[in-house]
């Protein structure tokens, strides 16, 4: 597992790249619904995960970074399926997937 502060510093970059794959997402009013709606709920979770992130219990950070990366999954799979997308949004959606993905393999 790695050490709690690299957890930290990965986790802070992690919520940096969700953020701005979700203002991306929100600045394009012809995105698809259910994309929006897994950014939306990223989110969310992530607001949610700082609490876990802080507890120093390596559980329930996994868990956090588990139900994320769930949900990168899914948002990455929308983005995927949707046609006509902005090439940075993809990327951005990719990029953040790719993230979460590493950190959760990391901690397992």
């Amino acid at each position: 597992m790695l050490q709690a502060s690299e957890i930290q510093t990965r986790f802070t970059h992690l919520q940096q790249t969700i953020s701005e794959a979700s203002r991306m997402c929100h600045a394009d009013s012809a995105l698809p619904k259910d994309l929006m709606t897994w950014m939306d709920e990223l989110d969310k979770e992530c607001k949610s995960a700082t609490k876990a992130m802080s507890s120093k219990d390596e559980d329930r950070i996994r868990q956090c970074v588990d139900d994320l990366e769930r949900i990168g999954d899914r948002a990455e799979r929308a983005c995927q399926q949707a046609g006509g997308l902005d090439t940075k949004i993809k990327d951005a959606v990719t990029s953040m997937h790719s993230e979460l993905s590493d950190l959760k393999r990391q901690l397992h």
